[in-house]
């Protein structure tokens, strides 16, 4: 379908999928028809709701800043929302072939190819854990975080709500605060989301919201290695339970803890992309080599 009247640049898919996860993702905005968001399990990770009649509303609501739409096959009402985000002065881009990757026998074979060859990360929609898309969730576990209560506010924060909260207690009050507060309980005996045989909280929010990635996989087993104190899961494991015991002796406060190890996160995420990466082209993988070669001196 012709969007070109509407003068929008738009994001590819594979593009969008590249900067999923990190700290200077765009905005993702599911504006899909009220009947189409309604009747769909899923949304992209990440991904906050806004009714196409509600578009002009929200870019006049907040600073502008860099986002990236959606509809659900990437025609008219995804390129319009863009429109009137830019016309607010936001950076705004459409995403092409939307979240179903283009429209059969609308969209030319090729693009509907090349838009669901690498499609970005959906997550299933979660009521009962207050995850639609459409309001920040509230999340609450025990105080005094190490490493698999850090290691999913990461998550949720990068791939399943950027607007979530979260609440540090004491072990005795997460459940009767939970209640109170509205929160999903994690990573405590009885909580929706905690460990599960040999599998972590981490694995179980994974599956929880029907997370596939390659990359996080690889971080799972890391962050399973090192809370579970089974460090031949991942060489990286034994690293991981240094630093996190390390920041746990810099702070005291367990908020400030967390937005100390996002980046540590971010980067161990991006590592882990870089490895899948290598895996799946059959490359070796980036390493550090010592000593250095010199310039004319074989080695």
């Amino acid at each position: 379908m012709d969007t070109s009247n509407l003068s929008v640049p738009f994001c590819t898919p594979d593009e969008l999928a590249s900067r999923l996860g990190r700290a200077d993702a765009p905005l993702l905005l599911d504006v899909r028809p009220d009947k189409k968001f309604l009747e769909s399990s899923h949304l992209l990770a990440g991904a906050q709701r806004c009714a196409p009649d509600q578009v002009a509303g929200f870019a006049a609501s907040q600073p502008p800043r860099e986002v990236v739409v959606y509809c659900v096959y990437g025609h008219h009402v995804g390129a319009g929302a863009a429109a009137t985000l830019r016309a607010s002065g936001w950076n705004a881009r459409a995403l092409a072939g939307g979240m179903e990757g283009g429209e059969d026998g609308v969209d030319a074979p090729k693009d509907i190819a090349q838009w669901r060859a690498q499609r970005p990360p959906a997550i299933a929609k979660r009521p009962d854990m207050g995850v639609t898309g459409e309001c920040p969730s509230r999340w609450i576990t025990r105080e005094r975080p190490k490493i698999d209560r850090i290691a999913c506010p990461w998550l949720v924060r990068r791939f399943i709500d950027p607007r979530a909260e979260f609440f540090y207690v004491a072990s005795a009050e997460v459940m009767s605060e939970a209640g109170r507060l509205g929160a999903v309980a994690y990573d405590i005996p009885g909580a929706p989301i905690s460990h599960e045989g040999e599998r972590c909280s981490f694995d179980v929010l994974l599956a929880a919201f029907g997370l596939q990635d390659a990359a996080l996989n690889r971080l799972a087993r890391i962050v399973r290695g090192a809370d579970t104190d089974r460090h031949g899961l991942a060489p990286e494991a034994a690293g991981l339970l240094a630093l996190s015991l390390g920041l746990s002796r810099l702070h005291q406060d367990d908020h400030a803890m967390l937005e100390t190890a996002m980046p540590l996160y971010d980067a161990l995420y991006a590592w882990c992309q870089s490895a899948a990466a290598a895996v799946w082209q059959g490359t070796p993988a980036e390493t550090h080599n010592w000593p250095p070669v010199e310039a004319g001196v074989a080695g």
